[in-house]
């Protein structure tokens, strides 16, 4: 006798209806070999209040696979769309003039004291870059999530990261557009505009998360096979 799927899972699976078919922001290929995960598809775009993520890497980025070699990936993002406020580098280029850092980093534990194995998880952090800040690393930290206790703004499915970033702090500048920045390691950035927070996104927004909390997208990875429609009145 069968018996139905949980409703927690139904409730997932049917989510993925809502999800919209978001072409990427941008795309980036990596070299074989690389030290730490990096991303290699990446959705950004408001939601609502929010910006909305999907950063998919080429590996997974935490966990015991990369052990200590996880990933350690800076998005920035110009809410503005201008050069004359956020982050001042010493050098032009397309980091200048970033208000957000967004750091996705693969943490690993020091082994605890009881002989138990060490903790991993996935950790994001949100700074806001004033005119003086210098690096990603200056500014005031706007939140601090893990994908195990903040499951309603980030959550990870193998390779991808779903992610919601809070864009209602006032000191956060907004305008019609946003640049979006990624350094890879070694690489020269990658940029792309996106809509901004003001000027109405509404259909040019991105439903990657529904209701508040994660929606898997069905671009997620491309690779993978859309997961099947949920049982309804199947009792076997």
């Amino acid at each position: 006798m069968k018996r139905p799927l949980p409703l927690l899972v139904c409730t997932l699976l049917a989510s993925t209806s809502f999800a919209a078919k978001e072409k990427p922001t941008f795309r980036y290929t990596a070299p074989p070999g690389g030290e730490r995960p990096v991303i290699v598809d990446a959705t950004v775009g408001p939601q609502g209040s929010d910006f909305a993520m999907r950063l998919r890497f080429d590996r997974e980025p935490w966990g015991e696979g990369c052990k200590s070699r996880c990933a350690n990936a800076t998005l920035l993002l110009d809410t503005d769309s201008s050069k004359q406020t956020g982050l001042h580098l010493t050098q032009d280029g397309p980091a200048n003039g970033a208000d957000v850092a967004i750091v996705v980093q693969g943490v690993r534990e020091a082994a605890n004291e009881d002989g138990s194995p060490p903790e991993t998880r996935l950790r994001v952090k949100v700074r806001l870059l004033a005119n003086d800040a210098r690096s990603a690393d200056d500014g005031e930290l706007l939140a601090e999530l893990n994908h195990r206790q903040d499951t309603e703004r980030l959550h990870v499915d193998e390779n991808t990261v779903y992610l919601l970033v809070d864009a209602t702090s006032p000191a956060i500048p907004s305008a019609r557009k946003v640049r979006v920045v990624y350094q890879p390691p070694g690489a020269k950035p990658v940029q792309a505009t996106i809509p901004g927070m003001i000027g109405g996104a509404g259909g040019r927004g991105v439903r990657i998360f529904k209701d508040g909390s994660w929606g898997k997208a069905r671009n997620a990875d491309p690779r993978k096979p859309k997961p099947p429609a949920s049982p309804t009145g199947d009792n076997g």
